[in-house]
C-alpha cells in the first residue's frame, strides 16, 4: 500500500478541527485508501476531477456545442434508485425509529457496515468533502463532512451543496458537523446498506453510487438526520419545494409544498404562469424544488430555507411544455445520469419531445422493444442559479416567510383538486394521511397506493407518531402558522384521462390559496375541509367538461367515509405513541361524514 499523506488540511493543526481530523484518520485506518484529498471546492479541483473521470470513463463528454460543460454518467444497472429496504435508522430503542423505518441497533449496524468498509478504499483516493446545507451564513443552515471514494459524488456534492473552504471554516467556528462515510464498494446489491445513526449525527452508506444513496448531504443528511435535529432544536426538516408567487400588486407569498418523488415537485417549483396571468403581471420565483427547513421567526411566522444549492431532478418527462425553466437550466454545466443520447451526443429521454435516441442509458444501441432510452429515474444535477426563475431570496440567511403549506399526491379517484384544512391540527392530519401511487424513484412496484405522510415515508429519521406530535407542537398559541392545503393534480375521469391540465394552470389553484390566506376567496365547508366551487377559481381560458367540474370540485361522502376508516386504521398502526389530538381529529371528521 502506498503511504497515506497527512490527513489534516492545510492550516488546521491544533485548531478546533481536531475532532474532524481524528475522525478522518480513523476512517483512513479502516478503509486504507492509497491517498487522501481534502476538497476545497475550487474550479481547478473540479476540472482535475472531471478530467480524471473522463479519462476512466466515469463521465462521458456530451455535445459541447449544444450542452457546454455537460457530462453523462451511467450507473450500474442494479444501482439506479433509492433502496428503502436496505436503508436503516439505527437508534438504541426500536420504537424511537418507529414502524415507518427499518431498524437495527447501533452496535449491530456499525459492526455490519464497518466490516464492509474494512480495506474497501485500497487502490482508491479518499475524498473529504466539507459542506454546508443552506446559505453559508444562515443560522438555519447545518454543516456536514462526507468521506467518499467516488469522484462522481464529489462533483455532484459541489453542485448540490455549499462545498469546500467556506464550509470548513464554518465547521471550525461551530465545532459540530454531521459525519457521512460512503464507499461505492463493489456495487453489489447483496452488499449494500445505508445506515443512519441520528443520535450520533452519523451516516454510513456502502455499495451504491446512486444519488440519494451516495450524495449524503441530500436525503440522508437534509431529511433523515436533519428531521431528528429539527425535533430536538424546534424546527422542521421537510421534503418540500419552496416557491414565491408575486401577484400584479407586487405582493409575494411563499408556499412550501410536499409531494412524493416524481409527482411534479420540480414542475411546480418552476411553474410558468399561463399567458393571461403573465400579461396581468403574475410571476413565480423558485427557492427550492425538493427540501425545506422551516423555523419560527421572531414574528411567529415560519421562515424557510432551501438547504440545497442545486437540483437533482428527474429527467424523463421534462420538456418545453412540462417544465421549460428546468429544460433551460440544464443546457450547460450539468451532470446527467442514466439518460440516453442522440447520434450527435446530446442527452435524450422519454417525454423530451425533440430529437431521437441512438444509445440507451446502458450504453447500448437504442431498441424501443428492449428498454427505454433513459431509465425512468434518470437524473440531472445542476446549480439552482442556472434556473431562469431562481430567486436571490434563496440565499437570504433569514429564510422566506411561508404563507401556505401544501400536501399532495397521485390519487386517480376520490380526492378533489384542492381543499383547505380547517385549522393546524386538521392540516397535520391531512399531511399524516397523505396517500399516493408509487413512482420509479424507489425500487419496487410502480402505481401502488400507499400512505406517505408529508411525503416523508422514506425520509423521516424517527417514529412517525413522534413526528406528528412535533408538528402539532408548533400550534402553541405563540406562532402565526400558515394555512394548510391538499391538492391532487392527478384526478382521472371514467375514461382514464387526467381531468386537470396541470403544469402552468396550477397557478389558478395557488391564486385561490393566497386568496384564502388573505381572506378574500370563497369556499364551501365540508367535513373534509373547505373546497372551492368552480366559480371560486379563475378558470378563464380553460375548457373543463361537466365530469371534470363535478369530480375536481366535488365531495363524495360515501367514498370519504371509507377513506377515513382507513386513515383511522393507519393511525392506530403506530400504537400508543400516536398523538391523541390526531386520533380525535380523525374521529371528529368520521362522525361528521356519518352524520
Amino acid at each position: 500500500m502506498n503511504a497515506v499523506p497527512d490527513v489534516s488540511p492545510a492550516g488546521t493543526a491544533g485548531s478546533s478541527l481536531a475532532a474532524l481530523n481524528a475522525w478522518v484518520a480513523e476512517v483512513a485506518a479502516l478503509t486504507r485508501p492509497d491517498a487522501i484529498h481534502w476538497c476545497d471546492g475550487s474550479d481547478a479541483e473540479n476540472a482535475a476531477l472531471v478530467a480524471g473521470m473522463e479519462a476512466d470513463g466515469t463521465l462521458i463528454r456530451l455535445n459541447h456545442e449544444t450542452h457546454p460543460g455537460s457530462w453523462l454518467h451511467r450507473s450500474d444497472p442494479n444501482d439506479v434508485a433509492r433502496v428503502e429496504h436496505l436503508t436503516f435508522v439505527c437508534t438504541p430503542e426500536r420504537d424511537d425509529a418507529g414502524p415507518n423505518n427499518h431498524w437495527m441497533s447501533p452496535a449491530d449496524a456499525h459492526a455490519k457496515i464497518d466490516a464492509l468498509f474494512d480495506g474497501c478504499m485500497q487502490g482508491r483516493t479518499m475524498y473529504v468533502i466539507p459542506y454546508c446545507m443552506g446559505p453559508i451564513d444562515s443560522p438555519l443552515s447545518r454543516c456536514g463532512v462526507e468521506i467518499t471514494d467516488s469522484p462522481y459524488v464529489v462533483a455532484n456534492m459541489r453542485i448540490m451543496t455549499r462545498m469546500g473552504a467556506p464550509a470548513l471554516a464554518r465547521i471550525e467556528r461551530e465545532g459540530r458537523f454531521v459525519k457521512g462515510l460512503h464507499s461505492t464498494g463493489e456495487l453489489d446489491p447483496e452488499r449494500r446498506f445505508i445506515m443512519h445513526f441520528p443520535e450520533e449525527l452519523t451516516i454510513k452508506s456502502y455499495g451504491s453510487g446512486y444519488g440519494g444513496n451516495a450524495l449524503l448531504g441530500k436525503k440522508c443528511h437534509a431529511l433523515r438526520i436533519a428531521s431528528h435535529q429539527a425535533r430536538n432544536e424546534g424546527w422542521l426538516a421537510e421534503h418540500m419545494l419552496i416557491l414565491g408567487v408575486t401577484n400584479p400588486r407586487g405582493e409575494t407569498h411563499y408556499i412550501a409544498a410536499a409531494f412524493p418523488s416524481a409527482c411534479g415537485k420540480t414542475n411546480l417549483a418552476m411553474l410558468i404562469p399561463p399567458e393571461g396571468y403573465r400579461k396581468d403581471g403574475w410571476k413565480i420565483s423558485t427557492i427550492g424544488d425538493d427540501i425545506c427547513w422551516m423555523r419560527p421567526g421572531k414574528d411567529g411566522r415560519l421562515y424557510a430555507i432551501n438547504p440545497e444549492a442545486g437540483f437533482f431532478g428527474v429527467a424523463p418527462g421534462t420538456s418545453r411544455k412540462s417544465n421549460p425553466s428546468a429544460l433551460a437550466s440544464i443546457q450547460s454545466n450539468t451532470i446527467f445520469t442514466n439518460v440516453g443520447v442522440t447520434a450527435d451526443n446530446q442527452p435524450w429521454w422519454e417525454g423530451l419531445g425533440e430529437g431521437e435516441p441512438a444509445i440507451d442509458w446502458r450504453g447500448e444501441p437504442y431498441d424501443a422493444g428492449k428498454r427505454p432510452a433513459a431509465h425512468p429515474n434518470a437524473r440531472f444535477t445542476v446549480s439552482a442559479r442556472q434556473c431562469p426563475s431562481w430567486s436571490p431570496e434563496a440565499e437570504n440567511p433569514e429564510g422566506v416567510p411561508i404563507s401556505a403549506i401544501v400536501f399532495g399526491g397521485r390519487r386517480p379517484s376520490l380526492v378533489p383538486l384542492v381543499f383547505e384544512a380547517r385549522d393546524w391540527t386538521h392540516g397535520v392530519l391531512v399531511g399524516a394521511a397523505m396517500g399516493s401511487e408509487t413512482t420509479a424513484a424507489a425500487t419496487g412496484a410502480v402505481g401502488v397506493m400507499r400512505r406517505d405522510p408529508m411525503a416523508m415515508k422514506p425520509f423521516c429519521g424517527y417514529n412517525f407518531a413522534d413526528y406528528f406530535a412535533h408538528w402539532l407542537s408548533f400550534d402553541d398559541g405563540s406562532n402565526r402558522l400558515p394555512k394548510i392545503f391538499h391538492v391532487n393534480w392527478f384526478r382521472k375521469g371514467d375514461g382514464g384521462d387526467f381531468l386537470w391540465p396541470g403544469f402552468g394552470d396550477n397557478l389558478r389553484v395557488l391564486e385561490w390559496m393566497i386568496g384564502r390566506v388573505k381572506g378574500e376567496a370563497g369556499a364551501v365547508e365540508t367535513p373534509i375541509g373547505n373546497l372551492p366551487t368552480a366559480g371560486d377559481l379563475n378558470l378563464d381560458g380553460l375548457e373543463l367538461t361537466g365530469e371534470a367540474r363535478e369530480k375536481l370540485f366535488g365531495f363524495e361522502r360515501e367514498g370519504w367515509k371509507a377513506e377515513f376508516d382507513s386513515i383511522g386504521e393507519y393511525l392506530d398502526s403506530y400504537g400508543p405513541r400516536m398523538p391523541r389530538a390526531l386520533k380525535d381529529e380523525q374521529q371528529r371528521i368520521a362522525r361528521a361524514l356519518a352524520g
